[in-house]
């Protein structure tokens, strides 16, 4: 399993891979220079109950962290996780 990152200045997504197979995704859009907006999160139904979302969300956190971002989690999957675990509050705008 992998997880890589697209940007294209504008909009992103953290993409995982399993097997070099195309398992999910994480978009986000860039609100300006220290704010993205995370507004969808989609796993494939084969790749479910993995906890794959998770990972996308966690690969978010950690870009958040490293370059000083806040996250808008508007994706309600992302939401709910951000109200759940206190431990991410440190990058929520």
């Amino acid at each position: 399993m992998r997880i890589d990152r697209e940007d294209d200045g504008r909009r992103g997504r953290f993409v995982i891979y399993e097997d070099e197979l195309y398992a999910g995704e994480m978009t986000y859009e860039w609100q300006s220079a220290t704010t993205i907006i995370v507004d969808h999160t989609g796993v494939e139904s084969y790749f479910g109950g993995k906890g794959y979302g998770r990972l996308l969300i966690d690969a978010g956190v950690d870009f958040a962290r490293r370059e000083g971002l806040k996250i808008v989690p508007v994706c309600s999957f992302v939401r709910k996780s951000f109200e759940r675990d206190a431990s991410l509050a440190d990058v929520m705008a």
